[in-house]
């Protein structure tokens, strides 16, 4: 289990500047602009072809638990920015209510069982391909945390806030390779890989590995 004991405040101001001292150059130029591209084009199709399947989904969530049918918090995005993450509910209501910020972890008690399913397929995402065409998110890259948890895994492992050089994904290489219950640091290096090597084709390989993932299962407990 990858519990996080952690204060719920928000990063402090001397935090702040450290962490944003150590993202470094943030990826721009004309690859940066040719992922947009891509983003908005594929993006625009998901979301078009993922409304009934939110609808579907959003219905059965609400007959089987209680609670509202989307999921909102706030996630740290391209280069610190915060913004507001919308996802299917997947948890109980106030799940985290004892135990406050939790690191995701294998057959996780949080979870609803129509939640569990959503998550391995990744239905509980869809709404995010919102975010990607409003610019907050991208198709592929590394999965945005939460403030709290972003300020304790980057004192735990400095090449963390190395992550946000890049706009925020609703899949990644992580993901892929190591489900929901990786540990921050296999998370970093994870990321910082794809960062390093990222072009469309990659983006590319990406996705076909999302679809793997969603119909086998692996790399997604």
């Amino acid at each position: 289990m990858h519990e996080v004991e952690v204060n719920e405040a928000a990063v402090d101001d001397e935090f702040q500047y450290k962490f944003m001292t150590q993202i470094g150059d943030p990826i721009t130029g004309w690859r940066l602009g040719l992922k947009r591209c891509f983003d908005l084009s594929v993006g625009l199709v998901g979301t078009v072809l993922s409304a009934p399947i939110i609808l579907l989904f959003a219905i059965i969530i609400k007959l089987t638990s209680d609670g509202p049918i989307f999921y909102k918090q706030e996630r740290v995005g391209w280069m610190g920015t915060s913004f507001e993450l919308i996802k299917l509910r997947s948890m109980y209501l106030d799940a985290e209510a004892k135990t406050g910020a939790v690191w995701a972890q294998k057959n996780d008690p949080r979870i609803t069982p129509i939640g569990r399913f959503m998550r391995k397929t990744r239905i509980d995402e869809l709404p995010q391909f919102w975010h990607v065409l409003k610019g907050d998110m991208s198709l592929v890259g590394p999965r945005p945390e939460r403030p709290v948890l972003t300020e304790k895994f980057s004192q735990q492992h400095p090449d963390f806030p190395k992550r946000l050089r890049i706009i925020p994904g609703i899949t990644g290489y992580a993901q892929i390779n190591g489900g929901y219950d990786i540990t921050p640091g296999e998370k970093c290096q994870l990321d910082n890989y794809y960062i390093e090597h990222f072009s469309v084709w990659f983006d590319i390989r990406m996705l076909l590995g999302t679809v793997k993932v969603i119909f086998t299962g692996d790399g997604a407990r």
